[in-house]
């Protein structure tokens, strides 16, 4: 019997969060997931069941507005669910001059990148501790390298998340609690569109599939890595900008964030 067998995942419903979701169900994990799509999430959840998840139970929550990690938790205590692999993937952004965007979307942003994944990783990891035993995969980006122009707020927020999930590979080492960070290339998701970001040049090069960067994902997590790095121009990107000034970097990732026509 293996020692893992229920996943909460959150932004389940596309993307890497969907993908890596499908790769569970395949392998007869239960399910958790979450989205703030109640129909979408309904509808994943029948063909997360369809692959094979024994049991998947939807959560529609909407992780941008405080007090919903709480819940999360608080309803899947009351179905008596263990949750011993945590997926922090759910996050969003917002493309524009730092003046130009809007302070409550900014602060929406911080609350789904940041605290909301705070406040779960609180809750279940202290779980996990207390068991001996999971796994956590936490949602970073080549972002988390870069002060990024024009996308400033959702970059300082992966920036939180690679430094606080480095912390508690630290913290947990020999514990028998795990924690991943899945660093990807650009991918082809709705994360652009959304963003309003869908004209810039990034987002006209050749996107990762989510498929491949949640394959990725999933192994480096069930193998207890600390990083998984997806490609070779992330990890060029992590070079240079270990390399470069901050004022370098940021140029270089302005570039990437302008509009093309």
């Amino acid at each position: 019997m293996r020692d893992y067998d229920t996943v909460l995942i959150t932004g389940a419903t596309s993307g890497i969060g969907y993908e890596l979701a499908k790769l569970f169900a395949a392998d007869k994990y239960n399910l958790v997931v979450v989205s703030r799509f109640e129909r979408t999430l309904h509808e994943v959840a029948e063909q997360f069941h369809a692959l094979g998840a024994p049991n998947v139970f939807p959560v529609v929550a909407d992780l941008s507005i405080a007090g919903a990690a709480a819940n999360i938790y608080q309803q899947t205590r009351l179905q008596g669910m263990e949750v011993n692999i945590l997926i922090n993937n759910a996050g969003a952004g917002e493309h524009g001059l730092f003046c130009e965007t809007s302070i409550e979307r900014d602060l929406s942003i911080v609350q789904l990148n940041v605290s909301s994944m705070i406040h779960l990783t609180k809750l279940y990891a202290c779980d996990m501790l207390r068991q001996k035993r999971g796994r956590i995969l936490q949602l970073a980006s080549i972002a988390s390298y870069q002060p990024t122009p024009l996308l400033s707020v959702y970059a300082a927020t992966k920036a939180f998340i690679l430094s606080f999930t480095d912390s508690l590979i630290n913290e947990l080492e020999g514990t028998g609690v795990t924690v991943t960070a899945l660093i990807p290339d650009p991918t082809r998701t709705d994360f652009f569109r959304k963003a309003h970001a869908a004209q810039t040049k990034v987002a006209q090069n050749d996107l990762a599939d989510p498929a491949d960067i949640a394959r990725i994902g999933y192994e480096a997590l069930l193998q207890g890595k600390h990083h998984a790095v997806t490609g070779s121009s992330v990890k060029a990107d992590v070079i240079m900008s270990n390399i470069l000034s901050r004022e370098s970097v940021a140029s270089r990732a302005r570039k990437q964030m302008e509009i093309v026509s």
